[in-house]
């Protein structure tokens, strides 16, 4: 196969190459409206999957189509990285440690909402710093998430703070790959680019903040959620060293899979030295074809985010031969005429690549030559189009649930139990950075708010 994909044709035309995502759309439908976890959403995407090979007109293609899709860089480098996150995350709940830094915490009155703002601000810095808003999940929530929730905010709003976080580091992080992309594909500078590009992200952040502060749901108990101060364990704070070791070498630019491994590697050495672990609570070969402890524990519970992963990545495959890239960008070019049905074109086209997607630099490297060409012959400034083109990732592929900015927080706050646990399908509502740079494009859009700062050029 080359390495462009052989080219799917369906029965029944544009029908038929829609009918996968039409499978999916009303299959994620039934899971959020039944509030299921994970596991709906792996039954949709692989009730998309079987459907397209009815439709397909040459099945070996359409096979080829799936393992085209799962030989995407991408795509290993997610899975590993939520095999790997899931471990690090344990090393940090099973120590103790999360419920020593909760007892803190709450004996310091920093709760509720005010701990959902902070949750916000903290992950904004983070992100912003390590250019990785799915890097980013994997450090701040086996952390902050379930302290959070034990101060007494409720675990939607602490995922929603999160992610928020996490979209605006993605979104102005000049070492982010979706600023590089945006930057690079419009031939713009990437300073000016960053620069540029604070007057949609500081509004959208500011107006989270303030809807954190005032729209948290806290919970009936204050924070406490069954926390006794007997429980703590201040030797326990040495696991710290797990999302220690991660952040600084994600901010060193290492790769984020040998960022997590490095870091499970510290995690286990400083479990075993001060002895908050032993190796058979790590690793156990008790017998009788079994394994046990912390490690495996961890691995086996990512196997529904993996096969969720795995089929969102193959019906990408069959959806990229089947020639959704062209049909969007067909749609880019038949409507972008002026100046601002150009940008509103960017807008939908980017937005719908993204959600489709789920990986906004995928969306942004597949449109960008076609918007740079469009915008200089429209007149929509090269700084312009690079800031509607990522910001509007960050709405839309954000805010898609099946999508990892909510499949992936949601399996993670899963593993701090069933009081801890939120739907894929409820990020999207509380994830106030995303709503809010909604707004701000549909405004700059119609009113042309940033549209002459943008005139760096």
């Amino acid at each position: 196969m080359d390495q462009k994909g052989k080219k799917i044709e369906f029965r029944f035309g544009k029908a038929g190459k829609l009918a996968p995502l039409i499978v999916a759309a009303l299959m994620i439908g039934w899971a959020a409206f039944s509030q299921s976890n994970v596991n709906g959403y792996v039954l949709a995407f692989f009730a998309a999957l079987v459907t397209g090979i009815i439709f397909a007109k040459d099945e070996k293609a359409y096979g080829e189509a799936l393992v085209y899709g799962l030989g995407k860089p991408m795509f290993g480098v997610i899975v590993l990285a939520v095999i790997l996150a899931a471990v690090s995350g344990k090393l940090i709940s099973a120590s103790g440690a999360v419920q020593t830094i909760a007892a803190y915490v709450v004996a310091a009155g920093f709760t509720g909402k005010l701990f959902v703002a902070a949750a916000f601000l903290i992950t904004c810095l983070l992100a912003f710093a390590t250019g990785t808003s799915v890097g980013t999940y994997f450090v701040v929530i086996p952390i902050l998430f379930p302290v959070g929730v034990m101060a007494g905010a409720a675990p939607e709003f602490m995922i929603g703070a999160i992610v928020s976080g996490a979209a605006f580091g993605d979104n102005l992080g000049p070492i982010s790959d979706t600023t590089i992309a945006s930057s690079a594909t419009q031939h713009a500078d990437l300073g000016t680019v960053v620069k540029t590009r604070m007057r949609y992200s500081l509004p959208a952040a500011a107006g989270a903040l303030l809807l954190f502060l005032l729209f948290s749901r806290t919970t009936d108990e204050g924070g406490a959620l069954q926390m006794e101060q007997g429980q703590t364990n201040p030797v326990s704070l040495v696991m710290l060293a797990v999302p220690i070791v991660i952040i600084v070498l994600c901010m060193m630019r290492k790769h984020l899979i040998t960022a997590l491994s490095l870091g499970i590697l510290a995690g286990i050495a400083a479990g075993l030295l001060s002895g908050v672990y032993t190796m058979d609570q790590l690793i156990s070969f008790p017998g009788g074809f079994s394994v046990s402890g912390a490690v495996i524990e961890a691995i086996t519970g990512t196997a529904g985010t993996v096969a969720m992963l795995i089929a969102v990545f193959s019906l990408l495959g069959v959806l990229e031969c089947g020639g959704l890239f062209e049909d969007v960008r067909g749609l880019l070019e038949r409507f972008a005429r002026r100046e601002r049905s150009s940008e509103a074109t960017i807008v939908l086209s980017v937005g719908i690549l993204s959600m489709v997607t789920g990986v906004i630099s995928v969306a942004i490297v597949a449109l960008g030559d076609l918007i740079n060409e469009i915008g200089e012959k429209t007149g929509v400034n090269r700084y312009r189009r690079a800031n509607l083109m990522d910001c509007t990732g960050c709405v839309f592929c954000f805010l898609a649930p099946w999508t990892v900015h909510c499949v992936i927080p949601a399996q993670l706050s899963a593993q701090f139990g069933e009081g801890f646990a939120v739907a894929p399908a409820s990020v999207p509502f509380v994830n106030y950075y995303s709503i809010c740079m909604l707004v701000i494009l549909v405004a700059a859009v119609i009113t042309g708010y940033g549209r002459k700062t943008s005139r760096a050029d």
